[in-house]
């Protein structure tokens, strides 16, 4: 058996509460390994609706601390990484059918004043007959509502997440499932094995930290052989992706007859992200798809406001991901609270925390409080400092972007626009990384098509764990919707080349 390695913090899970609270951690000074049984995001947080956001419809069922504590947080994360988090606006189509005009507006007043916007626009009234946000959408609907949130990368998230805590010392291992982590005279031994080497290496850790998400049950029960009476309820939600069919900027988010509500989203430029659905789910988490049956409520939803209508042929690609819902009884999935829970098992004096539920706006909050509940374990870490600390890119002059982007348009002038805003939003300021020591587009290497060139492949293996094409396609970046099913092949060719040439 390996000698194991001494380290303070061992985190079960790369999704963003994992990855979040290795940053915090590494940052407080606390030796942290963090281990993934797969690819970075590759579970729930990167098959989210993609919003920071306060969640206006919580309001209904009473949330008013979450939703303020999750508007705090969107302006928080909005200056903390600008490049993978902007601005969006919400065109919300009024429908008397489903909920009182007064409703909808009280809802959007407490929206705008719970959290203490500071950078986004507040609600306004719209007339749909007149105003151009009116133009998509069927004439019965005569009223809406434009409201403020956010988009954000919800893969990038998470990697970015990782690199920093990376570069404040923590030892990231992808691909590489506990698999074992047992409580011997007041410590954990933990033992992780490389699915594809086969390495293991063994980690004599003070703290475990369980961050799996769908699978948190699983570890606590199978990997730890240690028990919770918490408990989390899964909850799939499905998305769609169809070519963007309106002009402008701004989304949507229409309320349906069974009150829940769909988000209609610019995505990639010309397209158009749709989701999500609520259900119910008992099955395997790896196993989770989007059902006909979700494709088609989603369709229908949509067209029952827009002039133009979707066909299931319009369906570019679909995703499905499981929520791991704390369970707190609730019969509807849609009623089941997005909140978090912590539950601190200090059995044997190896302290195991295990982390249930949360939500992609509240990650870093999250992360901040769970290490205050480790303060006692961990008396002389370094204090809370994530709140004012920019993720790896976003540290560009008073959180603003499209200054930066025009900086970086003047840097690069032999590339496209479409290429500096690619990498601008990708990379934020590590662009210079990507596209170190080129000077023109033949010096990026190999074109892949779209906006893909072989120095960006390159880097990502080199920087942020990428390992297969398949984490570069659809993870570290959305390249897949923009190439050909022959081009992506062609370049699931190139990289297992390469990766055996430099091996």
């Amino acid at each position: 058996m390996n000698e194991p390695e001494h380290i303070d913090l061992f985190v079960i899970g790369g999704g963003i509460n994992g990855a979040g609270i290795a940053r915090d951690a590494a940052g407080r000074g606390l030796k942290v390994v963090l281990c993934e049984k797969g690819d970075l995001a590759e579970g729930t947080s990167s098959r989210s609706g993609k919003l920071v956001h306060g969640g206006l419809r919580y309001l209904e069922y009473y949330e008013f601390r979450l939703v303020r504590e999750a508007l705090i947080e969107r302006e928080v994360l909005l200056n903390a990484a600008p490049h993978i988090i902007w601005p969006m606006r919400f065109v919300l189509p009024h429908s008397p059918e489903d909920r009182p005009a007064w409703l909808v507006r009280l809802g959007l007043f407490l929206y705008d004043h719970l959290g203490g916007r500071k950078k986004l626009p507040g609600t306004r009234t719209l007339d749909l007959r007149r105003d151009p946000e009116g133009t998509p959408i069927l004439d019965q609907y005569t009223r809406g509502f434009e409201y403020s949130d956010c988009w954000v990368d919800d893969a990038r998230l998470v990697t970015l997440n990782a690199v920093g805590a990376a570069e404040k010392g923590a030892v990231v291992l992808t691909r590489s499932p506990a698999i074992s982590a047992r409580r011997e005279n007041g410590a954990w031994t933990v033992t992780t094995k490389n699915s594809l080497t086969g390495e293991t290496r063994t980690f004599r850790a003070r703290c475990v930290v369980n961050c799996a998400g769908p699978w948190v049950s699983d570890v606590i029960n199978r990997v730890a052989g240690s028990n919770s009476t918490r408990n989390v309820r899964l909850v799939k939600g499905s998305h769609i992706i169809v070519p963007k069919f309106w002009a402008g900027a701004n989304a949507y988010l229409v309320q349906n007859h069974d009150k829940r509500v769909i988000f209609i989203n610019p995505y990639e430029g010309d397209k158009a992200l749709i989701g999500t659905t609520d259900i119910a789910y008992e099955g395997r988490a790896e196993d989770v798809s989007a059902d006909e049956s979700e494709i088609d409520y989603l369709l229908k939803a949509v067209n029952r406001y827009f002039k133009e209508k979707l066909r299931r042929q319009d369906v570019l690609h679909s995703f499905s991901g499981v929520r791991p819902l704390f369970d707190d009884g609730k019969g509807n999935p849609s009623a089941v609270t997005r909140d978090y829970v912590f539950d601190l098992d200090e059995t044997g004096g190896a302290p195991l925390l295990n982390v249930f539920g949360g939500k992609i706006t509240t990650f870093r909050e999250l992360a901040e409080r769970g290490m205050q509940r480790l303060r006692p374990i961990f008396p002389n870490m370094g204090d809370d400092w994530t709140e004012k600390a920019p993720l790896p890119g976003g540290d560009m002059p008073n959180a603003d972007y499209e200054t930066f982007a025009n900086t970086l348009c003047d840097t690069y002038p032999w590339m496209p626009r479409k290429l500096v805003h690619h990498y601008g939003r990708l990379y934020g300021t590590r662009t210079k990384n990507v596209v170190a020591g080129a000077s023109n587009l033949d010096s990026l290497g190999r074109h892949f098509g779209g906006q893909f060139y072989e120095a960006e492949a390159r880097y990502l293996v080199a920087s942020e764990w990428a390992e297969t094409a398949e984490d570069i396609l659809y993870r570290r970046t959305k390249h897949y919707l923009h190439l050909t099913e022959a081009k992506r092949a062609a370049f699931a060719v190139w990289f297992d080349t390469a990766r055996l040439a430099a091996a």
